[in-house]
């Protein structure tokens, strides 16, 4: 059966007009993206069968070109397309968060935060460095390494801190596991971080951990 044939509101385009992207499945989203199926399958059929073959959505957002046109239905012209979508998506949050701008909205942050640094196949710590008005200095990508980690030195961080003539930090950095929890390691070096910028009263509001999902903050689970 065709998704034309489906009740409306079943339809994954029809569902995102009427109630909005956030009740769409990963399957009924990235069904909307391919728009098509193949011979047999419905855009929604062969969206499921993509992301139990990459593993999850953020897997599939993440492949190189080659890995990406394995898939079924796939090809250069869609992942051009999906580069394309994800840049706009980062310019987009760059627009909300620039320079000047107020941190008004947690969830505006957490959004620009992740559009950064979900994409990196390695790990990449970064830090957004704020005014006394918790507005928006810059935002530095400061230490990158493996898939399982990178090394942090919190004299480096202070450096960029005082160069930025920064109050205040949050952190972040991303997970290319797709796991959002800390680890004992992040608790460590969130601390040492937190002691180093105190000596300078540059306060760490908060440490994201950008993963699959919502990314996970230090402050709200009160480990800051």
């Amino acid at each position: 059966m065709s998704i034309k044939d489906w009740p409306a509101e079943e339809r994954p385009r029809e569902k995102l007009l009427a109630k909005g992207s956030k009740v769409l499945t990963d399957a009924e989203l990235l069904a909307i993206f391919l728009r098509t199926g193949i011979a047999g399958k419905t855009a929604v059929d062969l969206a499921r069968e993509l992301l139990d073959e990459f593993g999850s959505l953020q897997a599939l957002l993440r492949a190189d070109q080659a890995r990406f046109c394995q898939g079924k239905g796939l090809g250069g012209a869609k992942f051009a397309q999906l580069q394309a979508v994800l840049e706009m998506a980062k310019r987009h949050f760059v627009e909300i968060i620039q320079r000047g701008s107020a941190l008004t909205s947690p969830q505006a942050t957490r959004a620009y935060l992740s559009a950064q640094l979900r994409g990196y196949s390695y790990e990449v710590f970064a830090c957004l460095f704020l005014d006394n008005q918790h507005q928006v200095i810059v935002l530095e990508e400061l230490f990158r390494g493996t898939i399982d980690g990178a090394n942090v030195y919190p004299r480096e961080v202070v450096k960029r801190a005082l160069f930025h003539n920064a109050a205040a930090v949050i952190f972040a950095h991303n997970h290319p596991s797709g796991v959002n929890e800390p680890s004992q390691a992040d608790k460590h070096i969130t601390d040492k971080l937190k002691q180093a910028l105190g000596l300078f009263d540059i306060r760490v509001l908060d440490h994201f951990i950008i993963g699959d999902g919502l990314p996970y903050s230090f402050t709200e689970h009160g480990l800051l």
